[in-house]
């Protein structure tokens, strides 16, 4: 991949920012510059959001629903057909390994045009006939009409998956888009727009604003009154900003926000599915998974055996470029290091006992340059701790004894955050009973990451705001409209 620089995507061409201002994407594994982006300000958010806004009252608004989804059907055989290119670009911003992005991010970025693309094709719309008071009746119809102009914000950890997790139902239900991605990871979601060209897709329909947030891109795109909703994965406080900037003109919010995730071990367990699977939700992509476990309650019997088959797991970790077979990368930047490392920090201070980790890993010199960490685990800290209760985002994880359900399940929802959780035992009473008073969004029992893209998704308390998925996207990027006629 060459190291030109990442221009604005508007109207279906690439721009350079008119203010001139650039910034450095700098690679996560080993410190040296990928490339330059322009970075966006108000005249670029202004320039895409009337672009959205002419595709929206253009050629996009007056296609058929067949002929969104043919379009859409080609975008998703367009990033197959490119799968090496946003192969390399996707692990060149994040590092992860490509293994890993071979098998979740790509595929999942491709296959989400096409899952939304037939949800809206095969989700009818309520028709109902009624009495009325002089007796002959009226017929009740509802249709659903795009939301308009939408503000797509996205994470730096699943860059392309989760951008198109909210771009494939948005354009599906005949929304237009202005995605602001991370000033981390801009390069799938820029070379997305060469795509969108090859499949046909009219200039204005998908625009891509590069820059920061506050004072930058994102702050105008929040802002701008020709945004009709707002879409955004990422921090809470972040999303709180975001609410406040949504709340002058009263747009839709759509949010999916932070979490600390519980994973809850009974004695009844599979061992083996439990370590496995409690293994994948702490360290994949390096514990950068807004779904992934930083607490781990489990049942007393089981505890030292546990602990002990977790730390060999955790030893046992591939640490490596993306080329390099590994199975754990780097973190997104040094900054984010710096946090994590903070808490490496902070639970040495608080008296934890680190069973394994808790440093920066030894990479060699030409790796020294990279957000490197090592994967950790700790015991022996109380549930009241900044480590138990504030979101750390890293490959690492406390491990609690606990003596009965009552007790768990009141520790494992002591948390303002409520994304997703999972439990593990082989007792299916056990496993319903628990799940139904777990409160998160989403619960998986013996197993983690196990997705249906037509169920709801969405984090409550502070983990976020609405559902996404399956007929529930439809329910955010669609306003219903219903139609009374008198018979």
């Amino acid at each position: 991949m060459s190291k030109k620089a990442v221009m604005h995507f508007i109207n279906g061409a690439y721009t350079a920012g008119t203010s001139g201002k650039v910034f450095q994407n700098i690679s996560p594994v080993d410190g040296s510059v990928i490339c330059d982006v322009h970075e966006g300000l108000k005249p670029e958010v202004d320039a895409a959001v009337t672009a959205a806004q002419a595709a929206l009252n253009g050629p996009w608004g007056k296609m058929t629903t067949d002929e969104r989804v043919a379009i859409l059907y080609k975008v998703a055989d367009g990033i197959n057909a490119r799968f090496d290119e946003f192969l390399e670009a996707e692990c060149r911003d994040t590092g992860k390994p490509k293994s890993l992005a071979s098998h979740i991010d790509i595929p999942r970025g491709a296959a989400n045009f096409k899952v939304f693309a037939d949800v809206i094709k095969n989700t009818p719309t309520e028709a109902f006939t009624m009495p009325t008071p002089d007796g002959t009746g009226a017929l009740n119809y509802a249709i659903r009409a795009p939301k308009g102009v939408i503000a797509v914000i996205s994470p730096w950890n699943l860059p392309l998956l989760l951008m198109t997790w909210k771009v494939g139902p948005a354009l599906a239900c005949g929304n237009t888009v202005v995605v602001k991605p991370s000033e981390e990871t801009p390069l799938t979601t820029s070379l997305l727009g060469e795509v969108m060209n090859e499949a046909g897709m009219p200039p204005g329909v998908y625009n891509v604003v590069n820059g920061f947030g506050p004072e930058s891109a994102g702050a105008y795109l929040t802002q701008h009154p020709g945004v009709d909703a707002i879409t955004f994965t990422g921090e809470t406080s972040t999303g709180t900003a975001i609410m406040q900037a949504a709340a002058v003109g009263m747009r839709d919010i759509s949010m999916e926000l932070g979490g600390k995730n519980p994973a809850i071990v009974f004695a009844d367990c599979d061992m083996d599915k439990a370590i496995e699977g409690v293994m994948r939700s702490v360290f994949v992509n390096c514990g950068q998974v807004c779904l992934g476990t930083e607490r781990v309650y489990v049942e007393r019997p089981i505890f030292d055996e546990f602990v002990s088959r977790l730390k060999t797991g955790a030893e046992g970790l591939k640490l490596g470029a993306p080329d390099d077979g590994a199975n754990m990368g780097p973190l997104i930047s040094k900054e984010h290091q710096g946090k994590v490392l903070g808490y490496y920090a902070l639970a040495k201070k608080l008296g934890a006992n680190v069973v394994t980790g808790g440093g920066v890993p030894d990479m060699g010199d030409a790796l020294s340059g990279g957000a490197w960490v090592e994967p950790t685990i700790w015991t022996g800290l109380d549930d009241d701790s900044a480590i138990m209760r504030e979101e750390i985002f890293g490959p690492c994880c406390h491990i609690s004894p606990f003596d009965d359900e009552d007790e768990v399940i009141r520790r494992a929802n002591d948390t303002v955050y409520g994304l997703a959780s999972s439990i593990w035992t082989e007792n299916l009473s056990r496993a319903h009973r628990v799940a139904g008073q777990i409160e998160s969004g989403l619960t998986w029992v013996n197993s983690w990451f196990l997705r249906d893209l037509r169920t709801p998704f969405g984090g409550s308390k502070q983990s976020g705001i609405g559902r996404e998925g399956g007929v529930h996207s439809l329910e955010f990027y669609t306003e219903m409209r219903n139609i009374c006629v008198k018979l």
